[in-house]
């Protein structure tokens, strides 16, 4: 019965850790420095993941997929209207124009790996 204190709290521990994880954290915003983003797709996330553009502006973003998951084969800007192939240890680029300020979330085909083009 003494032991129980432990296992409640590293169970609350590590459950508040989930929480953080997946609902809380988001991953610092790249400020494209061109209007040429490269992205590594690998161990189940966009690197970078949160890439900040501007409205009304081009932008070319280069996926290198590193990770052989079915899951990684695309991509897919839902709101855009794009989607790209992304073929196994190949650079394909995609150009989107954000037409508005706003967050436009781009992902695999089954919603697992995500990102976000943040746009001012």
């Amino acid at each position: 019965m003494s032991g129980d204190w432990i296992v409640n709290v590293a169970g609350a521990a590590l459950i508040a850790a989930i929480v953080w994880w997946f609902w809380i954290a988001r991953p610092r915003v790249v400020k494209a420095q061109s209007d040429l983003v490269e992205i590594v797709v690998a161990n189940g996330v966009y690197t970078p993941a949160r890439i900040e553009a501007h409205a009304g502006t081009p932008i070319t973003l280069r996926f290198l997929r590193e990770d052989p998951s079915p899951c990684a084969e695309q991509v897919v800007f839902d709101t855009l209207g794009v989607s790209a192939e992304l073929p196994l240890g190949e650079a394909r680029e995609v150009t989107v124009t954000p037409p508005a300020a706003g967050e436009y979330d781009f992902t695999c085909q089954m919603q697992m790996y995500r990102g976000t083009l943040v746009v001012k």
